[in-house]
């Protein structure tokens, strides 16, 4: 064999190890690739899902949240009626236990089976303006829980009267309040659906309370 043919057969052996190469190299870089975007992928997906558990936690949260005020309450009351560990339905109505606050009058609660439906009574008929629907009123109340007699909010031991939109409070205040007169004092006695419900407002009022309240009508507007 000549020389010329054995330095071109070394060529191309030459040549097809190298393309051998060659191949081997990019089949590398391709495996590569494809394992960083594979990573990137995965990356992706779990920084999502992790927003998403992000913002449904905040969302639960932000749910479960409450706030508290001055008054008896700045909410329309639940709606539900199912009963929850702790409730006192169908408990009867016991007398007042303890002594009011300083300048608060005793809450003559109607002892005996709690009352189905709202009640109200004038203990003293007013002389000023009366009372509209949905307005601002400020007042000095009483609060005793049915089943236990216990005053469980006052603003006479706050020493300072409570002025709030009717729109804002529990049912029974927006429907009990409205038509007494300034200087006036009335009697509620609430149920639960017109109060807090099966919900209760812990750790005051138990789950399904009945409420015993006077308002003392300072002033309308």
């Amino acid at each position: 064999m000549s020389s010329a043919n054995r330095r071109r057969r070394e060529q191309n052996r030459e040549a097809r190890v190298q393309a051998a190469e060659d191949a081997r190299r990019r089949a590398k870089r391709q495996r590569i690739t494809l394992t960083a975007v594979g990573l990137a992928l995965a990356i992706g997906v779990a920084v999502v899902l992790v927003a998403r558990a992000h913002g449904n936690n905040g969302s639960s949260a932000s749910k479960a949240s409450t706030s508290t005020t001055s008054g008896p309450s700045t909410t329309a009351g639940p709606t539900t009626t199912t009963t929850v560990p702790g409730s006192v339905a169908g408990k009867p109505c016991v007398a007042m236990k303890g002594t009011p606050p300083a300048g608060a009058p005793a809450v003559p609660v109607a002892v005996g089976p709690p009352p189905k439906q709202l009640v109200t009574r004038d203990l003293r008929v007013g002389t000023g303006a009366v009372v509209k629907a949905n307005a601002t009123v400020t007042i000095d109340y009483i609060g005793v829980s049915c089943s236990s007699g216990k005053i469980f909010d006052s603003s006479y031991s706050r020493h300072q009267p409570f002025v709030t939109p009717l729109s804002q409070v529990v049912p029974g205040w927006q429907q009990g309040i409205p038509g007494m007169k300034v200087g006036g004092e009335r009697l509620l006695g609430i149920p639960p659906a017109l109060a807090y419900g099966s919900q209760g407002y812990p750790p005051d009022i138990a789950p399904d309370e009945t409420l015993w309240f006077v308002v003392n009508l300072l002033k309308t507007a």
